[in-house]
């Protein structure tokens, strides 16, 4: 809701700010929850479902008998009643929460889930109640309708996150912390608008002074957050670990914050470890969060380990005459070899020879003294350098000039996902909680290559680094595969 749209409302205010917390208001500006336009997305998505089952059981009845029969008639009112059926079961799997907008793989997880489950019940059913039904039908309908559900609900999000882009649909977030956690939060939420958090206004410890943190105004204390919510329209508080919100203080805040239907979302401690890492599990009435340990051995990471080099060796096989012809103009176009070839640091900061299509002159390493001279940081990585020829600078805005690197994979030097593959110089200056890099094998793209590539400053290339090591899965991986095709295409932060 714009701010256009908010009627005026009025408010008692301290010296400080917001006055001691009220009570009894219906909600923020009597707004209706929830916002419009998550309720025009929910909308949408059912209208969406609606016409995924209505299409998925035509498609199978034309398939599957192809004309139109007194036999296939129950087959049409089947078709009927599966939207329907469809809409009803997402409902109830609560595939249309508004927590579930726009981010996250819950939603596709438990879309999936119900068309699974749907099968399974239909199948079961039709066994046990020996009700003459054709397996064609089935089998053609019921996946049909949870592969289109999910390939138009990705298209849905993707439309959100465009919206989003240009500052539209965000949730309207009041947080609550300490100076410098709110301002690295505001950062974070500024870098990544797709997570639709847009944060209107802060609350700082009573003994901290007044004014604004990254260009966010502050609105009161701890004691002033439903005002705050009030004033600024919110329908979101945000809470990071701060010692002053214990336990109680936090009760308290969700009782009066659930008068104004405003989410409260805790951020823990722990910042960096993802969902599947973390589960709540209630002990003598305190919800403990349960932290379990990256798995970075074992089974899983030995399936990482056949994927990338199943995936490598057929990628080469594929992209050989690609490569072959990359490197016949880059050899036409410079003169030198076609391949670079340079060392690396690895897993447990083993040392490999990474493969590369030259982008450079053959003089470079020595040119490189001079350009270093002038550059601050670890990372070397410097907009129109002068090293790089023309066809180099179109290898690297489409990241082909990375291709070779398939043979590291194949080998296992690397992976196709993982931290970025850093130099010995690098590594030398490492602190103790960079080299956390280290544990797993880089990758051809991670975080780092779909979230701004070279674009982004040393520290939070690190940050995403660490972000992966600690969360990584073969999930992950494939969502980051799946995303360094648009990063690429793009060719943004490439240099």
């Amino acid at each position: 809701m714009g701010v256009a749209e908010r009627p005026e409302v009025s408010v008692r205010r301290s010296a400080r700010g917001p006055a001691a917390p009220f009570e009894g208001f219906a909600g923020p500006y009597g707004r209706p929850w929830p916002p419009r336009w998550v309720r025009r997305y929910r909308l949408l998505a059912v209208a969406i479902d609606l016409a995924c089952g209505l299409l998925a059981g035509a498609a199978a009845v034309n398939v599957r008998f192809g004309q139109v029969t007194p036999y296939v008639t129950p087959y049409l009112v089947l078709s009927l009643v599966l939207p329907v059926l469809w809409v009803c079961l997402l409902g109830l799997n609560r595939a249309y929460e508004s927590r579930l907008v726009g981010v996250g793989s819950e939603e596709f997880r438990r879309i999936s889930q119900c068309g699974f489950l749907l099968t399974a019940g239909v199948a079961i059913s039709a066994y046990v109640t020996k009700t003459d039904l054709a397996r064609g039908y089935v089998v053609l309908a019921l996946p049909l309708m949870t592969f289109l559900t999910l390939c138009c609900r990705y298209g849905l999000r993707r439309r959100l996150h465009a919206r989003r882009a240009r500052g539209r649909c965000m949730r309207r977030v009041v947080a609550v912390g300490h100076r410098a956690a709110l301002a690295d939060l505001i950062r974070r939420f500024r870098a990544e608008p797709y997570h639709g958090m847009d944060v209107v206004g802060v609350c700082l410890p009573r003994e901290d002074a007044p004014g604004e943190v990254e260009g966010v105004p502050v609105l009161g204390d701890f004691t002033d957050v439903p005002l705050a919510v009030c004033q600024a329209g919110a329908d979101t508080v945000a809470v990071l670990a701060c010692p002053e919100l214990d336990g109680t203080a936090l009760r308290r805040l969700a009782w009066r914050l659930e008068k104004t239907r405003t989410d409260l979302v805790v951020a823990p401690a722990l910042m960096e470890v993802a969902g599947p890492r973390t589960t709540i599990r209630p002990v003598a009435g305190l919800p403990l969060l349960h932290v379990e340990h990256p798995e970075l051995a074992g089974t899983r990471r030995l399936l990482k380990n056949l994927f990338d080099r199943t995936v490598a060796a057929v990628a080469l096989a594929v992209l050989c005459p690609l490569l072959a012809a990359l490197a016949v103009a880059v050899r036409a176009t410079s003169p030198g070899p076609a391949l670079f070839r340079q060392t690396r640091v690895g897993r447990d900061g083993a040392e490999f020879t990474i493969l590369k299509l030259r982008t450079m002159g053959t003089d470079a390493e020595h040119r490189k003294i001079d350009l270093v001279s002038d550059h601050e940081g670890l990372l070397f990585k410097i907009r129109n350098d002068p090293r790089v020829t023309p066809l180099g600078a179109w290898l690297r805005r489409h990241s082909l000039d990375e291709l070779p690197q398939l043979v590291n994979v194949l080998v296992g030097h690397m992976s196709l996902v993982g931290p970025r593959p850093p130099l010995p110089e690098e590594v030398a200056g490492y602190g103790d909680d960079v080299r956390r890099r280290l544990v797993v094998r880089p990758g051809m793209t991670g975080l780092w290559q779909v979230n701004g590539r070279s674009d982004l400053s040393w520290e939070e290339s690190v940050r995403l680094d660490l972000r992966y090591v600690e969360n990584w899965s073969l999930t992950l991986d494939l969502q980051i595969l799946w995303k360094t095709w648009s990063a690429v295409a793009r060719g943004s932060g490439a240099y």
